[in-house]
């Protein structure tokens, strides 16, 4: 796949017109942003205006809403987000006009090809607030990296920042493939599960593509030794191990009951102390990972120290949005059963008296696919809610719903529209109570309503 990525090395040079299908994403707006900085001369669609593609009209991209044949003429080339397929009528018009076509991850490989540091971090779960770490790390060593992130950082006020350093940070999703067309200098694997299973046929689909990406990596792997999938995965592959496990070579000791503070031994040596202003062993963990990160780049231990000690979260991870009749609400993009068993885990280590959980389940093939997964997980909270599935990119062709969770769940709750969630959730909702909003979706519009 790198082979067909550098085929776009040539369109991505100044003076350039590029396309972007899709420019209202969460990876696709800094993509747009910077080109535009590197001195192309960016231009773009979405199905819908919204705050992303606002502030783009607002730097100076043009943003058509709908997408149409016209909107590709001129371009020397198209970029499209994974979620934009052959019948866009865009990609259409660009194939019939001769446009080439090339894919999101393929300018994010072309772009990081220019630094002499570029940091992969993968996983199922986690990359959005293991990169997130790493961003706060690396601005604390002054590094004034270039950062893209698939989620919102207060410390950037945004999901990305185009730096003058010789680094580059990146979230490196699996689905469709996608990494497999970057050039990492350090590649990181949190973790591997079944999921995407839309693309995926199964498991060992999954552990076959992030091998291959693992084996791009030029200056070497930092990976999951506590993750049974990872270690299988990698195997006869010369890494970097992290995790809690005493033959790890990054790993942490001494960790407090809610896995808040904890020294990191790297190869038997004490490396820092950290002291996280987030919950959860998921949090552990991701931290852990940036801490090995930072030590295979030289960085002091004291800086990590400083770095997470300022990290309070991403947007959308275990996100404080206010309170409600004297209920805390806090908003989470987890969506896989085993994101969920996390975010649980770590809400009841913060000792609300009563937790209920709004939950949307995204896409019907991902809710089909771990259906009983979901269920056991769901049983947990004290009172579940359930929306709707968020369908994204897919067509209900399974025939499944949020009341067949609802009908395994018992006292569980179902609402068709976000409106009955937010109306539900304020009935509910009483002092010493914790309201979660908990999917990959809108679900989050459903507790910001309860401010409104």
């Amino acid at each position: 796949m790198q082979k067909d990525t550098l085929a776009l090395q040539s369109y991505i040079q100044p003076g350039k017109r590029v396309h972007l299908v899709g420019i209202g994403g969460v990876s696709m707006r800094p993509l747009g942003l910077v080109l535009k900085g590197m001195g192309l001369t960016v231009t773009g669609s979405d199905m819908n205006s919204s705050v992303s593609t606002e502030e783009l009209v607002a730097q100076g991209i043009p943003v058509a809403i709908g997408h149409r044949a016209e909107n590709v003429e001129g371009a020397d080339c198209v970029i499209r987000t994974a979620a934009v397929h052959n019948d866009n009528p865009e990609i259409a018009g660009a194939r019939a006009a001769g446009i080439p076509v090339f894919e999101r991850a393929q300018a994010w490989g072309v772009i990081m090809r220019a630094y002499r540091n570029a940091i992969c971090v993968s996983g199922t779960h986690g990359k959005t607030t293991t990169t997130s770490m790493l961003a706060h790390i690396l601005m604390a060593a002054d590094w004034d990296p270039t950062v893209m992130i698939g989620g919102y950082l207060p410390l950037l006020h945004a999901g990305h920042r185009v730096g003058k350093g010789d680094t580059i940070l990146l979230e490196s999703c699996e689905y469709c493939d996608s990494f497999l067309n970057f050039f990492p200098s350090l590649a990181v694997v949190l973790n591997i599960d079944a999921d995407h299973l839309d693309y995926f046929k199964d498991l060992q689909d999954v552990e076959k593509s992030f091998r291959q990406f693992a084996e791009l990596s030029t200056h070497g792997i930092l990976a999951n030794g506590d993750d049974r999938n990872t270690v299988e995965t990698l195997a006869g592959l010369n890494y970097v191990s992290f995790g809690f496990g005493t033959e790890n070579r990054v790993r942490a000791v001494d960790a407090s009951g809610d896995w808040r503070r904890f020294d990191v031994l790297c190869d038997g040596v004490p490396y820092c102390h950290l002291e996280l202003p987030v919950y959860g062993h998921h949090n552990a963990v991701n931290a852990l990972a940036a801490a090995g990160v930072a030590w295979m780049l030289g960085i002091p231990g004291q800086t990590v120290e400083k770095g997470l000690a300022d990290f309070h979260g991403a947007g959308r991870r275990l996100e404080y949005k206010g309170s409600c009749n004297g209920a805390d609400v806090y908003d989470d993009y987890a969506h896989h059963p085993n994101e969920l068993e996390a975010t649980i885990e770590a809400v009841r280590a913060m000792g609300y008296k009563r937790m209920i959980l709004a939950f949307q389940p995204h896409t019907y093939t991902r809710t089909k696919a771990l259906f009983d997964d979901f269920v056991k997980e769901l049983r947990k909270p004290d009172v579940v809610v359930l929306a709707e599935i968020y369908a994204a990119r897919e067509r209900n062709t399974i025939g499944i719903s949020s009341r067949d969770l609802m009908d395994r769940i018992p006292g569980s709750l179902y609402c068709a529209t976000l409106p009955e969630v937010t109306a539900r959730l304020k009935e509910l909702a009483r002092p010493g109570d914790v309201i979660l909003t908990v999917g990959a979706g809108d679900i989050y519009r459903a507790g910001e309503a309860l401010f409104r």
